[in-house]
């Protein structure tokens, strides 16, 4: 497995049923249907890597406020989508349970529930 972030990202999020990856302002973001999973970003917000996600309601202020050395308010997206840094370590087992969170929020139902 790589070390290389976008990488990592491309491949959870491929690994989703129907799910493509599409630029988006240049950037890859992965994509079901036509909902945003995930959006991954180098600009946004400056100086960092990153990307973000749907999540769940009130979870991304519980993660803003836990561990905002690692979670943040996304310029784009929901109400409701969480940021995530990878310029810092990154717990991948974790990132794979908030990728599939975030699909589960967006997909199909009938995708969703084939899940798990």
């Amino acid at each position: 497995m790589t070390d290389d972030p976008v990488q990592r990202l491309r491949e959870l999020c491929l690994a989703l049923p129907e799910v493509y990856e599409r630029a988006n302002h240049g950037e890859p973001s992965w994509v079901v249907g036509r909902k945003t999973v995930v959006t991954f970003s180098e600009r946004h917000p400056a100086g960092r890597v990153g990307f973000w996600c749907p999540a769940p309601p009130g979870e991304r202020e519980a993660m803003v406020a836990t561990d905002p050395e690692r979670f943040f308010r996304p310029p784009y997206g929901g109400r409701s989508w969480v940021g995530v840094y990878l310029d810092v370590p990154v717990d991948w087992a974790e990132m794979r349970e908030l990728v599939h969170e975030a699909y589960r929020l967006v997909a199909p139902r009938r995708l969703a529930d084939g899940l798990g």
